[in-house]
């Protein structure tokens, strides 16, 4: 079984940060890839994701479903927006270089194809970072981080609940689907892709009414604790801030200043270098 969006305990630099930094850090590294589409940018953030994975000691087949997923959809995306605005590149760019002697609506264009590189080094920016940012965060750590910096700590504490039953849904799953294919139903790859994906959303009825089961069990214990009459609580997995948490912080901020100047610098979002 896959484990989606699961924290990963690794001894690792990542690791040591706090969920408050990886958060800010995360928003910050999507504002300054999501800010321009300088390639030489954009380019650097995504080596340095990748680098920061392999840091983090995130192997592949921790993460390799989500990185396929995100390929597949990644190519579709693109296939979609060549065939609904095959000369969106030439209109941004402001010039039109047919390539291999070809004309017409679908011919493609050196403009064309370099604005699909950038949609591509943008998701290649961003999506190894919020793995990153999932498989290395604790959620009561991340609870306690985000309550620090002045996050209501109820809100914090639904946080870390959302994180943390996401490994409880996907095991869930799991169980239900052993059982459905005990009862003949056939789930595995010898079925067509179209009945796997009936038998599949069979699934889905029992996993909410368990998920819902679940949920009530845990509002009603908490309940029952006086979650939530007190302003304030503390928290057994708190850190302080160290040096490298500040660091951290410091490089995003700067990178989503470089960002802002490559806007300047390239008198638009685009880096254009076809003039």
């Amino acid at each position: 079984m896959n484990n989606l969006f699961n924290y990963i305990d690794r001894p690792s630099p990542i690791h040591r940060l706090t969920g408050a930094t990886k958060c800010v850090c995360l928003l910050l590294w999507s504002f300054a890839a999501m800010f321009t589409y300088d390639t030489r940018f954009l380019f650097i953030l995504s080596v340095a994701a990748f680098v920061l994975l392999r840091v983090s000691r995130i192997k592949w087949k921790d993460v390799s479903f989500m990185m396929v997923f995100t390929a597949t959809f990644l190519l579709m995306n693109n296939i979609l927006v060549y065939l609904f605005s095959p000369h969106h590149g030439t209109e941004i760019y402001g010039t039109c270089t047919y390539l291999f002697g070809l004309t017409g609506k679908y011919a493609p264009t050196a403009e064309q194809l370099f604005y699909h590189l950038n949609y591509f080094l943008k998701y290649t920016a961003t999506i190894p970072f919020i793995l990153l940012f999932v498989c290395t965060t604790n959620p009561s750590e991340f609870a306690a981080s985000l309550n620090k910096i002045g996050v209501k700590y109820s809100v914090a504490y639904s946080v870390a609940l959302a994180l943390r039953y996401i490994p409880d849904v996907q095991r869930e799953y799991h169980d239900i689907s052993q059982a459905q294919q005990a009862r003949g139903i056939e789930m595995s790859k010898k079925a067509t892709p179209l009945k796997r994906l009936k038998s599949a959303a069979s699934i889905l009825v029992p996993l909410i009414l368990s998920s819902m089961d679940k949920i009530e069990t845990v509002s009603n214990a908490m309940e029952l604790r006086g979650f939530g009459k007190n302003k304030k609580r503390t928290w057994y997995m708190g850190r302080n801030f160290k040096p490298a948490d500040i660091v951290a912080m410091v490089v995003c901020i700067l990178l989503v200043v470089i960002a802002y100047a490559l806007n300047i610098l390239n008198k638009s979002r685009f880096y254009n270098p076809f003039i």
